[in-house]
């Protein structure tokens, strides 16, 4: 099954040039069953990697623009009464439309309509009028937003950014990448090379696998020190989150399977520590006017958390 994992990187490396790592950990983020939020500059390639997943995975794919008219029943669907049948019939919002849901630049439209997410992303399933729907199975929210420049956004609430398993970031391709897109895409769309190599099926199917890799009572304890010190840490007001250990653990189980294992180790949390938690923190106030990061401290806490014996080899 790793290797239908593999196929599906390399169908979405012909797209993004130079960015295997972040290529791998959207991956890693689909099979832990979890939703990605982009946050970078425009113009790196947010979309085009939404796009190209959704190819070579054989997934049901929906975009929405989100603009400051979107309205939330646009997303999760509205009832109408019709007058033949006398009775008031749902309309599908693009939500139940869709395996893999695309919200392009979701900080640019309501605080209402982002919550109109909310159900949808921690439950998979939609409620409108007393009335629930479930949805396709499996089911992903990939977001994006821009993070330079602020005029006409709305910041997400954090109860939003806590349902994003990880927080990812492009970035500019190098030197030999940049060269390499400028040759490549003269002429041809990379896009229309992308083939798909697996199907929702396979999917779900890769999902249960992830689910079935082992976590000790030494990682759990592992997991729980760096949170419970992250809520005690004097620069964050916030720290990691219940629903945030939970979604850290899913993503260690997702990297020890990436690198062919059936064990969650204490170098496959690490790994994903700044991705899933950095996003889910709320630094104190003094930290913010210091101009320190969340990453900054959440490394701090990497290195101060005693490393469990045994869990510390990847």
């Amino acid at each position: 099954m790793r290797e239908e994992m593999e196929k599906v990187c390399a169908q979405v490396k012909k797209v993004i040039v130079g960015k295997d790592d972040v290529v791998s950990r959207v991956l890693m983020t689909v099979l832990a069953g979890g939703h990605i939020l982009l946050d970078d500059v425009p113009g790196v390639g947010k979309t085009t990697l939404c796009l190209a997943l959704s190819r070579a995975t054989g997934l049901a794919f929906r975009r929405i623009q989100f603009t400051p008219d979107v309205l939330p029943s646009d997303i999760t669907g509205f009832t109408l009464y019709d007058r033949e049948s006398g009775q008031f019939v749902y309309r599908p919002g693009i939500v139940t439309q869709a395996n893999l849901l695309l919200g392009d630049e979701i900080n640019r439209t309501s605080s209402r309509t982002q919550s109109a997410l909310l159900e949808t992303m921690e439950e998979k399933q939609v409620t409108v009028d007393g009335t629930t729907y479930p949805l396709k199975t499996p089911f992903l929210v990939i977001a994006t937003q821009n993070h330079v420049g602020s005029a006409g956004t709305q910041p997400l609430p954090f109860t939003q950014l806590d349902r994003f398993m990880t927080c990812l970031t492009l970035g500019y391709p190098d030197r030999e990448a940049q060269i390499r897109l400028l040759r490549e895409r003269q002429a041809d769309n990379p896009l229309d090379t992308v083939e798909p190599v697996i199907d929702a099926e396979t999917v779900c199917q890769l999902q249960a696998r992830v689910r079935q890799v082992h976590v000790s009572d030494l990682i759990y304890d592992y997991i729980t020190s760096l949170a419970i010190a992250s809520r005690e840490h004097e620069k964050l007001e916030n720290g990691i989150s219940p629903r945030g250990t939970l979604m850290l653990s899913r993503m260690a189980a997702a990297s020890a399977f990436a690198d062919d294992r059936d064990f969650v180790t204490a170098w496959d949390v690490q790994s994903v520590f700044l991705d899933t938690c950095a996003h889910r923190v709320l630094l104190s106030r003094r930290a913010r006017q210091e101009g320190t990061t969340s990453a900054e401290v959440l490394c701090d806490i990497l290195h101060a958390v005693p490393v469990p014996d045994g869990g510390a080899q990847g």
